[in-house]
């Protein structure tokens, strides 16, 4: 024992722990931009990836394409105007969907 009452053995406990400490501190970092990084290349990006393959597929509709809708309607667009498509299901049948409902299209030939 010493002056203070602190123990020898209790301070050199004390000065390990306080370096793990410190090495910790960069390892939680670590471990976040690790996460972070899953989080993008596993979630983010796909998705990001899906919304510019969309928005291809309705900037590129065009009369004559067979088209499938996020209803699950099957048809072939007569008509594209600004916002909005043009859709026979049937001879005679024709239907106005929303552009952006538009999940799939392959060009008629």
């Amino acid at each position: 024992m010493n002056l203070f009452g602190v123990s020898e053995a209790f301070a050199m406990a004390g000065n390990a722990a306080g370096q793990q400490g410190g090495r910790s501190g960069y390892e939680g970092i670590i471990m976040l931009v690790i996460m972070f990084a899953i989080f993008y290349f596993l979630l983010i990006r796909p998705q990001q990836k899906r919304a510019k393959q969309h928005k291809e597929l309705i900037e590129s509709l065009k009369a004559g394409d067979q088209v499938v809708t996020a209803g699950g309607i099957h048809g072939k667009v007569v008509a594209v105007q600004d916002t909005v498509v043009t859709i026979e299901v049937a001879t005679g049948v024709k239907i106005k969907v929303n552009r952006s409902s538009v999940v799939s299209a392959r060009q008629d030939q």
